[in-house]
């Protein structure tokens, strides 16, 4: 599996049989398209930008399954939503012996039933942008502590390139807010199931893809 990143919460995962395009608004950001026709695109958000392309857009909750690639789909309250409401969505992928998990800009107090749903994770990708758009570092802690990951992605904060409709903050203030040191800064994180067999919780950046 190979994971890239393109700003916003827009990531993309590569496994040995599909392209999975999670949250591709890049175009309306300043930037291009990402997903291309064959690729199977989530949206976290209802509210995000709808781009409404690939072989198969899921954007609601529901168990899916194509091209080898298990996703579920857990609703969750958004972060802007009011408490009963859940316009958002977590994902978990399961591809090539590897999980992921992608927060979205969720509401940080996940229920356990949520949690269940979610079950273990290797790779957690969550945002960090903080101002009242999606979780700070404060709510994502709590996110990583609550799910307890062996890889943190953190997304959604500022880029050059893109302008997010609200202010995000900044790479370096996202990581002294999470007080980790990354492992490493990367293009790409190329991943099998043999480098998961550390019980130590590692905090990888990804550069942003051009």
């Amino acid at each position: 599996m190979e994971i890239q990143y393109y700003g916003a919460n827009c990531i993309k995962v590569i496994t040995k049989k599909a392209t999975v395009v999670i949250d591709d608004n890049i175009k309306a950001l300043g930037g291009s398209d990402v997903a291309k026709p064959t690729d199977i695109q989530l949206l976290t958000s209802r509210i995000a930008d709808d781009p409404r392309k690939g072989t198969l857009i899921i954007d609601g909750p529901g168990e899916y399954e194509a091209s080898n690639v298990s996703i579920s789909g857990i609703a969750a309250r958004a972060h802007v939503d009011e408490t009963d409401m859940k316009n958002a969505t977590i994902y978990k992928i399961v591809a090539d012996n590897v999980r992921v998990a992608i927060i979205g800009h969720v509401y940080p107090d996940l229920t356990e039933s949520q949690l269940e749903s979610i079950g273990i994770v290797d790779v957690l990708i969550v945002p960090v942008g903080g101002h009242g758009f999606t979780l700070d570092t404060v709510g994502a802690l709590k996110v990583i502590k609550q799910i307890e990951p062996k890889i943190i992605i953190p997304t959604q904060y500022a880029v050059k390139g893109l302008s997010y409709p609200v202010p995000a903050i900044s790479l370096e203030e996202s990581l002294k807010g999470l007080v980790m040191e990354p492992k490493e800064t990367v293009s790409k994180l190329k991943l099998k199931a043999s480098d998961l067999l550390t019980e130590q919780v590692q905090l990888v950046v990804l550069e942003k893809q051009k």
